[in-house]
């Protein structure tokens, strides 16, 4: 977590992905069609604390929310949703903070707090690739 803080310093965005070298941080699998999966995500959002539903674009699989921080500063989070067979989808998520100063970590944390949520709600239907 300190390096994650430390990089937070003059970092004001973190992302997830295939390559990531943080095993936190690699693409999620859920054996569900993107359909589902993009109405649990939805559900999910809703209901966490903090962050607020701004565009959701079905076609392009894109989900836009914004999360203030304890600061005071804003979050722009993209979360990406990918069909890999008619019954299997992935989960990308994109997070960038407002203003010109590192997030201090602030990033990394809200991809977490996400992946974590939709982890517990979609747990029977996860997949390690």
């Amino acid at each position: 977590m300190l390096k994650r803080t430390l990089a937070g310093l003059v970092r004001s965005f973190e992302q997830t992905g295939e390559k990531a070298r943080d095993p936190l941080l690699k693409t999620r699998y859920y054996k569900l069609s993107k359909e589902k999966v993009w109405d649990e995500v939805v559900g999910v959002l809703k209901k966490l604390n903090g962050y607020k539903l701004l565009h959701e674009v079905p076609n392009v699989g894109e989900i836009v929310v914004e999360k203030r921080t304890i600061t005071g500063r804003r979050q722009d989070i993209t979360i990406t949703l990918f069909t890999i067979t008619p019954v299997k989808t992935a989960i990308d998520i994109y997070s960038a903070s407002r203003g010109s100063l590192g997030d201090l970590g602030g990033n990394y944390r809200t991809i977490l707090d996400i992946y974590k949520a939709l982890d517990r709600k979609l747990a029977a239907y996860k997949d390690e690739k």
